[in-house]
């Protein structure tokens, strides 16, 4: 009875009421956590989280001395972690969801939890985030450069980037320490990221290049150049690398054993770019061409795109000149 007269007031809005209705029903029953999980939802639509997360863990304490159904128990956690969800202790709500899932398995509450951690991930990073301390990793990161201490360097990259992740320069400084501890891949991503961030940056361009270098991606390294010195024609990075990278695959052209070819053909075959060039009709009849039309190919490399994809194809080493 005080139970139903507790329920009724609650739907009425009347919390106060309501909460006394199942004071006096835990008065009359104090071995059921039904009442104190009636209570936590009140207070929990009264937005007083505080209250009831202490109800919650009271209710759970009263149902595991009396035996109660585990999905009950469950339910006083799930509710338990909602609140402190609300509070913004996303920590504690974890922590919650993760007892409900010992109490009783259930989907709807791991993909509360794991949504829950994602805000988490979120909001620890945002919170980590500092323009001072980002810089003074960024000088540690210098320092160790160098001296020519390479593991500590991309360490102190890595923590500067973590505090300013938007950040172009420290990006390139992380990819130049990344190739010193051969990470290739690593230094990509890093130096791609920095192009994301400032497209106009030519440094970060230069850079890209000298790693595509490292890692025979001469046909990439030839676009990363040109793309440096189309922002700015006089850096002299750019200028060298694109000198360097066009007599690299001028002489392997010529100097290359079959097999190195073949190597080389088969590294440049790996790239999704080379692949999606190939699979153009347009340019496998101009690849024809150049075998049974010699005329049509010349006058087909005219156009300044095909020839672009062509010099592509030469310089990865998929298509051979005599």
């Amino acid at each position: 009875e005080c139970k139903q007269r507790g329920n009724d007031l609650y739907k009425s809005k009347k919390f106060d009421e309501a909460l006394a209705a199942y004071d006096e029903a835990i008065a009359l029953d104090p071995t059921s956590m039904t009442f104190v999980n009636n209570k936590a939802a009140v207070y929990f639509t009264a937005k007083k989280y505080d209250e009831c997360v202490e109800a919650c863990l009271e209710a759970v304490k009263v149902g595991k001395a009396n035996m109660a159904p585990f999905e009950d128990r469950a339910k006083a956690y799930t509710r338990c972690a909602k609140a402190y969800q609300k509070k913004g202790d996303l920590a504690n709500a974890i922590k919650m969801c993760k007892e409900a899932q010992l109490e009783n398995y259930d989907k709807a509450t791991e993909r509360m939890m794991k949504n829950m951690e994602l805000e988490k991930k979120k909001a620890d990073a945002a919170a980590y985030l500092d323009d001072d301390k980002a810089d003074e990793a960024k000088q540690q990161g210098n320092e160790h450069f160098r001296n020519k201490q390479w593991g500590d360097a991309v360490k102190q990259y890595e923590e500067a980037a973590k505090r300013a992740p938007n950040n172009a320069p420290i990006r390139n400084n992380l990819a130049a320490a990344l190739c010193k501890v051969m990470d290739f891949n690593g230094a990509k991503r890093n130096i791609e990221k920095a192009i994301e961030l400032d497209p106009k940056y030519v440094k970060a361009w230069a850079r890209k290049g000298d790693i595509e270098v490292l890692m025979k991606e001469n046909h990439k390294a030839l676009e990363s150049y040109k793309a440096g010195l189309a922002i700015d024609s006089t850096n002299t990075t750019c200028k060298e690398g694109l000198r360097k990278v066009t007599a690299m695959i001028n002489y392997g052209a010529a100097n290359m054993t079959e097999e190195e070819k073949q190597e080389r053909a088969r590294h440049g075959m790996a790239d999704p770019e080379i692949q999606s060039i190939l699979q153009d009709p347009v340019i496998q009849q101009i690849l024809r061409d150049f075998n049974e039309n010699p005329q049509a190919a010349n006058q087909a490399m005219s156009d300044p795109s095909v020839r672009a994809k062509i010099e592509k194809l030469i310089a990865s080493g998929v298509v051979q000149t005599a």
